[in-house]
């Protein structure tokens, strides 16, 4: 008996030890969360809890830490021309744009780039030398590009939802990462939802109805909370149905109660004062501050102090309110480790020690931005196998076009520790005797002259990420866009430079660095070879150089369809995507179709067989074909499954993907590929029942190299 009160002291001194190293309760780690948040709230004073309500949850009379927001779409911006680093920018890691990344159709190149962005992000925000950013990472952006004349489309993975919901919780793995406590950074996906177009985004509304919520605006966002395991997420500016994102109703009804997504909801910026002078929906700051909280909203990018005020002293808000919304944004503080010893956080120690090398000066980062931009790009015409180019064949070249010497950053990019121009990494591979640099300032007919006596022409064009020019809603040029600024034109403007110089020499290949689709028509047509690439990467120049003399052969694929005139699309608010909109809906043969991409090997597929005659509501079946790559070089095939249901009671796609591989075969290699269907991706939102259900009946499965090349197709049957 006496051993057994010995040993319940023993314990009872041990946990008062415990609780003892801390002066307040919520500083224990070992206490559950929600209890440390309701200490943490018991003992802030309302202007405390108030200036929470900002991107910096930082209370210093307590020693509660927080940390704020960084945007890192393609690596972390505490730079570039967005000023990210106000007027001291730090150097980061810069890949390609989102929609270049997500044309790799690699997760774990989507993946690798958001770690290398958390790790940067952490460094930079711990490390003595510069303690700057935050660890709030506002990415990925898992909006739709469903119309490529949104301004933003760069910032997107696609048209496709199910593709982007995949990329998508790629990313936020890879920024999160795999430690079962803590995060290295938090993800905080952009912008919830329906938010792809520019032009009058701060009043517009996006109407359509619940299945198309269900299936696809809503359905990256859903599948980066519950499989991603992202708790934050802007809400976008404009409204979906009449009804502003910022007060609407799904935020809690929804994405809270639905999809248990308990952290960081902000506001964009300025979209709060907006709800009164842009959407006019209440009266006064002060009704809009109530509606704000009460949907759910925990942090404000705008000014936002007097409203709350104003809302509390008219009975409007009660102080209870805003401790309900702060437990969110505290949720995320903890899973960040702010609130925790160092030693007990694993990512605390990074940038820590002063031999530590700075992440973005590392080979292996370098390394990481060369390996993913040539995984980024996309072969879209080879006329006659005119590529690759033969190096030792080739005794002159021309290099010329407006992003022949430019590494063209956009306003979410950082600034990176260097630059390879396609310029440069051509003349790094030839020397600089057999390379022709042509300015785009040169008068016309001395371009024409170089072109006219050069081997080979290497004609860089495309778009200004944001326009050349940083007045807000400006871009003289049609068919540039930015944000706040939507395309006018699919129309490239360069298309005439292109006809000018193939006129004189034949042997013209052009590098489209562009941001979103061209109507490319006469290029396609007569130009022998077209190679698309986005912008921003740091290695741009080595990898075109490296592609377009053979060392890599091309495997990406487009992640939108490139339409062959505005004609083809419908009306820029249509938010109905059935009208004709993307591959899955589109009713006129586009000039590139979703998932297209060429290579300079050729893939053979063979064999197909399902691992089962049925599919339960419930399971999943095995898709396996054989591929052979039939070529003389080593390349990648992207092998792409596609469904269409064959009888429903639902309005379905033509066709629709679920489920791709990127696949490396040596020449004459053959590989057994298998994909995996689960029954669960082929449901339809039925707004009766309120839920997703799996219909009985047969389905389609076509497997391909893109949504328009199919070359093996099987049927399936779905039973209860």
């Amino acid at each position: 008996m006496k051993i057994k009160y010995w040993l319940t002291g023993c314990i009872l001194i041990c946990s008062l030890s415990a609780f003892c190293q801390y002066k307040y309760p919520f500083q224990n780690p070992e206490l559950p969360v929600e209890e440390r948040i309701s200490n943490a709230l018991s003992l802030m004073t309302l202007d405390e809890k108030v200036q929470c309500l900002t991107t910096n949850p930082t209370v210093k009379r307590l020693g509660i830490e927080g940390t704020g927001h960084v945007e890192g779409l393609h690596g972390l911006a505490l730079g570039g021309p967005g000023k990210w680093g106000r007027d001291n920018p730090v150097p980061t890691t810069t890949f390609p744009q989102a929609i270049g990344l997500a044309s790799s159709w690699d997760l774990s190149v989507i993946k690798k780039v958001a770690k290398i962005e958390s790790i940067e992000a952490r460094y930079a925000f711990q490390s003595p030398k510069y303690k700057r950013g935050g660890l709030v990472v506002r990415a990925p952006n898992a909006d739709l590009g469903r119309d490529p004349r949104w301004g933003r489309t760069e910032e997107c993975y696609g048209e496709d939802a199910w593709f982007n919901a995949q990329m998508t919780v790629a990313f936020i793995k890879g920024l999160q990462g795999n430690d079962p406590k803590y995060w290295r950074t938090a993800s905080l996906m952009k912008h919830f939802l329906a938010n792809s177009n520019e032009d009058s985004r701060d009043s517009s509304s996006s109407d359509f109805d619940a299945r198309l919520f269900r299936e696809y605006y809503a359905y990256p966002f859903y599948k980066g909370i519950t499989d991603g395991g992202s708790r934050a997420f802007m809400a976008a500016y404009n409204a979906y149905n009449g009804i502003p994102m910022t007060v609407n109703p799904v935020l809690k009804e929804i994405a809270i109660n639905e999809w248990k997504q308990n952290g960081i909801i902000c506001t964009d910026g300025g979209a709060y004062q907006m709800l009164v002078s842009s959407h006019r929906y209440y009266p006064d700051l002060y009704k809009a501050a109530e509606g704000v909280i009460d949907a759910g909203i925990n942090q404000f990018l705008d000014e936002f102090k007097e409203g709350v005020y104003g809302a509390i002293a008219n009975g409007y808000l009660e102080e209870s309110d805003l401790d309900q919304v702060l437990r969110g944004v505290f949720r995320v503080m903890i899973r960040l480790g702010m609130w925790d010893p160092a030693d007990r956080v694993p990512y605390k120690s990074i940038g820590m020690e002063e031999d530590d090398p700075e992440p973005w000066n590392t080979a292996e980062h370098r390394e990481a931005v060369l390996e993913v931009t040539q995984k980024t790009a996309v072969l879209l015409k080879n006329e006659n196998d005119i590529l690759p180019l033969n190096a030792d064949k080739t005794a002159s070249i021309a290099v010329m076009g407006s992003a022949a010497q430019n590494v063209f950053l956009d306003w979410y990019s950082g600034t990176p520790p260097y630059t390879v121009t396609p310029l440069e990494g051509i003349k790094r591979y030839l020397g600089d005797e057999r390379v022709n640099a042509v300015s785009e300032d040169t008068p016309i007919e001395d371009q024409i002259a170089v072109a006219k006596k050069s081997d080979y022409v290497i004609l860089v064009v495309g778009n200004h990420p944001y326009c050349n020019d940083r007045t807000w809603k400006k871009c003289d040029t049609p068919s540039f866009g930015k944000e706040a600024v939507d395309r006018k034109s699919l129309t490239l403007e360069e298309e005439e430079l292109i006809k000018r110089v193939y006129a004189v020499n034949p042997n013209t290949i052009v590098v489209l660095v562009s941001s979103f689709p061209y109507a490319i028509n006469w290029t396609q047509e007569h130009v022998p070879a077209i190679l698309h690439m986005t912008h921003n990467s740091q290695e741009m120049g080595t990898a075109i150089a490296n592609i377009l003399f053979g060392d890599y052969n091309p495997g990406g694929r487009l992640v939108q369809t490139w339409p062959k005139s505005l004609d083809q699309l419908p009306t820029m608010m249509d938010y109905n995507i059935r009208n004709g909109r993307t591959y899955m809906y589109l009713k006129k043969e586009p000039l590139y179709p979703f998932g297209y991409g060429l290579s300079y090997t050729i893939f053979n597929y063979s064999g197909l067989e399902l691992s089962q005659k049925y599919l339960p509501a419930d399971g999943e079946v095995e898709v396996t074909l054989t591929l052979t790559n039939t070529g003389k070089r080593d390349g990648d095939e992207v092998v792409q499954l596609y469904v269409r249901h064959k009888k429903s009671s639902f309005e379905r796609p033509l066709k629709a993907l679920k489920g791709f591989q990127r696949v490396h075969l040596k020449a004459g290699e053959s590989k057994q590929i298998t994909i995996t269907l689960k029954a669960e991706d082929l449901a339809a939102w039925d707004e009766k029942k309120g839920k997703f259900i799996v219909e009985e009946g047969m389905v389609e499965m076509m497997v391909g190299s893109s949504s328009a090349d199919i070359r093996l197709t099987e049927e399936i049957k779905i039973r209860q």
